[in-house]
C-alpha cells in the first residue's frame, strides 16, 4: 500500500442525478428524487478515488462500513458535489468523512471505511464464505 495521503486530505466527485438513481422498491416509485442506495454507490466512489492511487497492482480495496445521515433532497437533473476528506488512514484501513451537496446545500454526510488488501487475501476470504 503506498502512503500518499493523510488526514485533511479531500477528493471531490461530482454527478447529476438520473432517473433510474430515484428509490423504486418492487417496482413502485417511492420518490422521485435521489435515493439513499444510490447516494451510496457515488459516496463509496469518492472515497475510493483515494484507494485507487493507495493501492499497489497486486493489491485492491475493499468497503468496510458506510454510513449516510441523509438530510435533504436532491432532485433528478441536480448536480451533486461529494467531497471525501480523510479521517484516517491506520495500517490498511481508510477512514473517511463524507459531505454530499446541491449548491451548497447539504444533501447528506457520512463515513466510509476500506482496507487495502491483496487480491490473493481478498481471494482466499471469498472462498471461506
Amino acid at each position: 500500500m503506498i502512503d500518499a495521503f493523510k488526514k485533511g486530505d479531500q477528493k471531490t466527485h461530482r454527478f447529476v442525478v438520473r432517473p433510474t438513481d430515484i428509490a423504486v422498491f418492487d417496482g413502485v416509485v417511492v420518490h422521485q428524487v435521489c435515493s439513499t442506495f444510490a447516494l451510496a454507490r457515488e459516496i463509496e466512489w469518492s472515497s475510493r478515488l483515494f484507494v485507487l492511487e493507495m493501492k499497489q497492482d497486486d493489491e485492491e480495496g475493499i468497503g468496510t462500513m458506510l454510513a449516510i445521515d441523509h438530510r435533504s433532497p436532491a432532485m433528478i437533473g441536480d448536480e451533486v458535489e461529494v467531497v471525501a476528506t480523510v479521517g484516517s488512514v491506520r495500517n490498511n484501513e481508510l477512514i473517511c468523512d463524507i459531505r454530499a451537496m446541491v449548491d451548497g446545500r447539504i444533501v447528506a454526510t457520512g463515513k466510509t471505511g476500506q482496507k487495502i488488501l491483496k487480491k490473493e487475501k481478498i481471494k482466499q476470504l471469498f472462498k471461506t464464505v
